[in-house]
């Protein structure tokens, strides 16, 4: 699994122009990403590894200062633009395979604690975003 993550002041999605998730900071944007051979076990590891990040102000984590996350899947950070002008797809795990380890992703991390809003898998989302810092972090598990 792939994540970008951000860290913000506020954060929302939106589908069809109705928001669908939304936090107010401080806090952390995840875009997450999932490949093929990515399991359940991956989703624990990337949740404990979200909660725990110690990226906030003083270097304090979401659990620290029970700061919310927008957990929003995202399978173009598996996109490879490395040949031509066009990015392939092939290493982005298909919507049946990676819809249920995003949610196992904040399953988890709702399980540790954490208030999770999301996105809508497989939809047309928009995202705004104040990044704060700015941080953003790649995490791959």
């Amino acid at each position: 699994m792939r994540a970008v993550v951000q860290r913000v002041s506020q954060a929302s999605v939106s589908v069809g122009g109705q928001v669908t998730g939304a936090i107010e900071g401080p806090g952390l944007l995840v875009l997450v990403g999932v490949t093929h051979d990515d399991t359940p076990a991956h989703a624990r590891r990337l949740a404990a590894k979200l909660w725990g990040l110690r990226v906030l102000e003083d270097e304090r984590s979401c659990s620290d200062l029970n700061a919310p996350l927008l957990v929003i899947s995202q399978f173009t950070l598996y996109g490879d633009a490395r040949k031509g002008r066009r990015p392939t797809w092939i290493a982005a795990a298909p919507g049946p395979v990676a819809e249920p380890l995003v949610e196992a992703v904040v399953t988890e991390l709702r399980a540790l604690g954490a208030t999770v809003e999301t996105g809508v898998f497989g939809a047309d989302m928009k995202v705004a975003l104040v990044n704060d810092g700015p941080i953003t972090l790649i995490l791959e598990v």
